[in-house]
């Protein structure tokens, strides 16, 4: 029963409400504007219905900060009419209604043609948007009964709103015409030069004597001492063996000097031969020279310096070949090391290689290399060889490595600012022929899709199409447009892919704001 009294209540209730909801929908309604105009802080896309003496037409002003493409949080925005041989009127919101959404409504009280422009106060910025004339009819039946017919569909453009861009990472740049080089595209590496890295090895076993200790990053100058080597005694021998050889070596030189004193005596008296005076000499010089390495062995094993006061001659020194920056550090102080060991690895960085790998097929194309642009992962700017930056050609290399079928092509390169490193690897650019100019757009701009370039250009504030591209010579981060683009037009260069995602879906975003 209760259930047939709500039905019965329902069909009750639906013709009193069917007319008035029919109605509503097709109620006819104002044109609806739009405006997409650029000046030197901002972006402004404005939407609002036509203009009709007496009646509000509220103003949806989307603010975007040029420097960064994010919204307007602050500020003020003024709409004037003015032109049409009527008073200026001006029309002013003090504040967003939502970020990047100032809201001025308009209420003219002059019908004609008016010029419509926006001031846009904000951020430490003024700009003034002229986005050109407009209509203002004499009453709302007028604006209504001018409006024109709806078309079907969107015109083939993709709707990406001002808030889902103002949330992302996304940023427009105009084509224009820029200087171009011809380029060649190749994997490269940064190395030393042949005369700037070296190794510093021992001479000899021994144990590393502590001292002033280089350290990775260390830099130093040529011929510095980084390290001793104290070297190894013969093996099985102990200290009273040492001390023993050391004292009959003394000895020994005390006989030698004493007998080459009285020999030198009789030779003065000629009483003996000339040749034994040379003969005792030469044992002289011997014995003084055996009991300095039984000295130099004591010495060694106490890690003393030697009796005769000498310093750490019983030591070698380890000096840096070249002047540069310590790369590599092999031991520790106190360890022992091998004859022949590596202990330091040292770097000049003033001046580095890069060296290119160009393809087989490329090799004829870079003939009249002149320079390259260098790209090292995680930098954001590259690093230039031409000549004004210290830069040089050196060679082209004349066998292909049969492995990866390229060949090098090695530039030198200034490293003033110490901020390259060898062993960096990333893309480089050599460039082939003079600069011309040319209609180019950022390499950002450029989306792959099914091996075909394409760009994004923005038709209007919300509406964006997509051009399917032909291009020309790149230098890395401009590329050349052969076809698809006009000078003026404005492409995506971040967030492309949003925006061919938004196309792929097909779905039509909900609007934030009332329009």
């Amino acid at each position: 029963m209760k259930r047939a009294l709500i039905a019965l209540l329902t069909l009750l209730l639906l013709p009193s409400c069917a007319p008035h909801e029919h109605a509503e929908e097709t109620a006819p309604e104002r044109e609806a504007l739009s405006y997409t105009t650029f000046q030197p802080g901002s972006e402004l896309f404005v939407e609002f219905k036509a203009l009709a003496v007496g009646a509000e037409s509220p103003f949806a002003a989307h603010v975007t900060k040029l420097d960064d493409f994010k919204p307007a949080t602050a500020g003020t925005v003024t709409a004037v009419l003015s032109g049409g041989g009527a008073p200026e009127e001006r029309f002013t919101a003090t504040a967003v209604s939502s970020s990047g959404i100032f809201r001025p409504v308009a209420k003219p009280a002059h019908a004609g043609t008016r010029k419509l422009q926006f001031v846009i106060e904000a951020h430490g910025f003024r700009d003034v948007h002229d986005v050109g004339e407009v209509t203002v009819h004499p009453s709302l039946e007028a604006a209504i009964a001018a409006s024109p017919k709806e078309e079907e569909g969107g015109g083939g453009t993709i709707s990406y709103l001002k808030e889902q861009q103002w949330k992302t990472d996304f940023a427009t740049a105009p084509v224009g015409m820029a200087s171009l080089r011809a380029s060649v595209e190749a994997s490269a590496e940064l190395r030393p030069t042949a005369d700037g890295a070296a190794s510093v090895t021992a001479p000899a076993a021994g144990r590393i004597v502590a001292g002033n200790f280089p350290q990775i990053g260390m830099r130093v100058s040529r011929n510095a001492v980084l390290a001793q080597i104290a070297p190894n005694i013969a093996a099985g021998t102990d200290l009273a063996s040492l001390q023993l050889d050391a004292d009959r070596a003394r000895v020994a030189l005390g006989q030698a000097e004493s007998e080459q004193k009285r020999l030198e005596e009789l030779f003065a008296q000629e009483a003996v031969a000339e040749r034994r005076v040379i003969d005792s000499r030469a044992r002289t010089t011997t014995a003084r020279a055996e009991l300095r390495a039984a000295e130099t062995r004591l010495s060694q094993f106490h890690g003393t310096q030697t009796a005769s006061g000498e310093g750490a001659g019983d030591r070698i020194s380890l000096r840096a070949p070249v002047e540069g920056v310590v790369t590599a550090v092999h031991v520790a102080p106190g360890s022992a090391v091998d004859a022949g060991a590596i202990i330091f690895e040292i770097v000049n960085l003033d001046r580095l290689l890069l060296e290119v790998h160009v393809p087989e097929a490329d090799i004829a194309r870079l003939r009249n290399a002149t320079s390259a642009a260098f790209y090292p992962q995680g930098f954001d700017k590259p690093v230039e060889t031409s000549r004004d930056k210290g830069g040089r050609l050196v060679a082209f290399g004349g066998v292909v490595d049969p492995q990866t079928r390229t060949i090098p092509l090695i530039f030198e390169l200034a490293n003033r600012d110490g901020a390259l490193r060898a062993g960096m690897s990333g893309k480089a650019l050599v460039f082939t022929g003079e600069a011309t100019e040319t209609l180019a757009i950022p390499l950002t701009a450029v989306v792959e899709e099914n091996a075909q370039p394409v760009a994004y250009v923005e038709a209007e504030g919300e509406a964006f199409e997509r051009r399917a591209l032909k291009l020309g010579a790149h230098d890395g981060q401009l590329v050349q447009v052969l076809s698809g683009l006009e000078a003026g037009e404005r492409v995506v260069t971040r967030g492309a892919y949003d925006i061919r995602l938004a196309s792929a879906s097909g779905a039509v975003p909900t609007h934030g704001h009332a329009h």
